[in-house]
């Protein structure tokens, strides 16, 4: 993987982190119960990064609608986790090209979905835009 391609990685990690991350959190406020037992609640490092990978191949390959299944299987996780990565909406603006991603997790019976937009200049690296 080139140095530009791996801190674009490392840039779509954080955001998922980010974002992962903040369920576990969430869940404790009484407001937000409702995130209880989602499938961002049994996330681990390991399945963060499984469904960042997925993302980065999904980005890079796939056609808009068409889906790339990933799942967290080898990851140590005893929760299975699996479910499928979507671009969409790719828009073209010069040498910068933007995708609406659909990324979607099921675990023990319950979906979650995140639909963050990521764009790149050139070949440069896929870079989640902040909304």
């Amino acid at each position: 993987m080139s140095r530009q391609s791996h801190s674009g990685a490392r840039a779509l990690t954080r955001w998922l982190a980010a974002a992962l991350l903040a369920g576990p959190v969430l869940c404790h406020a009484t407001n937000l119960n409702f995130l209880k037992d989602t499938p961002i609640t049994y996330m681990r490092a390991a399945d963060r990064k499984a469904l960042n990978n997925a993302a980065q191949q999904a980005l890079d390959t796939k056609q808009d609608g068409e889906s790339l299944e990933w799942s967290n299987a080898g990851t140590g996780n005893p929760v299975s986790i699996t479910g499928t990565v979507t671009p969409q909406n790719t828009t073209k603006d010069g040498d910068r090209t933007c995708r609406t991603a659909t990324l979607v997790a099921v675990a023990k019976g319950q979906t979650q979905s995140w639909t963050p937009v990521a764009c790149k200049t050139g070949n440069g690296t896929w870079k989640v835009l902040k909304k």
